[in-house]
């Protein structure tokens, strides 16, 4: 089996393209033959040893975390799926590995992919609305009427939470460079802070809501947007204690995971909000709720550039830029 992979941590390296045994098959997996695959900044990170101490993977290991593609196989206590479905999912993240030609996967991390999407599509999906339901659904509990505050509003996850704070009734603002204010207000954005003329903590206040995918500096100004009793949710960090407990982090790495987002945490209790950091699970039922609101028009996907599989790396490296509008899909089969 083909696939992309890392043998040491390295900022900025390149994956090397191998060979390797196809992933072993247990009762509850399905064996999905690869035909697109996602590229998140969250495998750059992953790559550069950003994650390494929340996240101890055994090296060599093959990125990827998205992934839509046919059913070739099934373990023997799957009930869900069968050979030949067409399927997409975000693996749990300790069984990453979409560049590749296959990947086994838990059936309870499955979906069947939306009609109404082509692999490449579909895989742009998985990983950017699983993080924008648990978010604004699952955490925030957005409702019809609530202000949300999307930041970076035409990446990967800007573009799906846009379109599902919408979904759910909510007011909703988002920043973006001057160049993408037409893609933003097209997925349903109320208003629109362009970030390289005006700062969105002087123009905005009162928000209920605010979803962060920056920097520490970009996190502490949403404090100042957002109402007493509001929710600042951050899929960039600093962890929290709360996430250490989730991940089932040893105390020494408690203690660095309360001690990083101290800061944070003590400003946002002096202001009546609640903070909490969010690393996304896979989850299959709730990836079957998306597949229902892309299949009746309520989502659909934005993709950037789509990458042949040889060329995987160039693909990471135009990720690493940031200026990727929506996704970037890689073409596998």
């Amino acid at each position: 089996m083909k696939s992309f992979l890392i043998d040491r941590y390295t900022k900025g390296g390149a994956l090397r393209f191998g060979e390797g045994p196809e992933p072993e098959l247990r009762d509850n997996d399905v064996m999905v033959e690869i035909h697109a695959a996602g590229v998140n900044p969250l495998d750059n990170k992953i790559r550069d040893g950003e994650f390494k101490l929340i996240l101890p993977y055994r090296l060599p290991l093959a990125l990827g975390n998205d992934v839509a593609g046919i059913v070739v196989r099934v373990g023997a206590k799957v009930r869900q799926f069968k050979a030949g479905d067409a399927v997409y999912a975000r693996p749990a993240q300790d069984r990453i590995g979409t560049f590749a030609e296959y990947i086994a996967i838990d059936e309870a991390d499955v979906a069947m992919k939306p009609n109404n999407l082509t692999m490449e599509e579909a895989a742009s999906i998985p990983l950017v609305a699983l993080t924008a339901w648990q978010a604004l659904v699952e955490r925030a509990n957005v409702q019809k009427g609530h202000k949300v505050l999307i930041l970076a509003g035409s990446g990967g996850v800007g573009t799906i939470a846009i379109q599902l704070a919408k979904h759910l009734g909510a007011y909703v603002a988002t920043t973006a460079s001057t160049a993408n204010i037409a893609l933003v207000k097209s997925l349903g954005a109320d208003v629109v802070i362009d970030y390289k003329n005006d700062d969105f903590e002087r123009v905005l206040q009162g928000y209920d809501v605010v979803l962060n995918s920056l920097e520490k500096e970009t996190l502490e100004k949403s404090l100042r947007v957002l109402k007493p009793g509001g929710k600042l949710i951050s899929i960039s960090g600093p962890p929290d204690p709360d996430f250490a407990t989730q991940n089932g982090s040893g105390w020494l790495l408690q203690l660095v995971m309360r001690l990083l987002s101290f800061g944070i945490r003590r400003q946002s209790k002096r202001r009546r909000i609640s903070y909490s950091f969010l690393f996304m699970t896979a989850n299959g039922g709730q990836l079957g709720k998306i597949t229902s609101l892309i299949e009746a028009g309520v989502i659909r996907p934005v993709l950037d550039r789509v990458f042949p599989f040889e060329r995987t790396n160039e693909a990471l490296d135009y990720v690493d830029t940031g200026r990727a509008k929506g996704k970037v899909v890689v073409t596998v089969k």
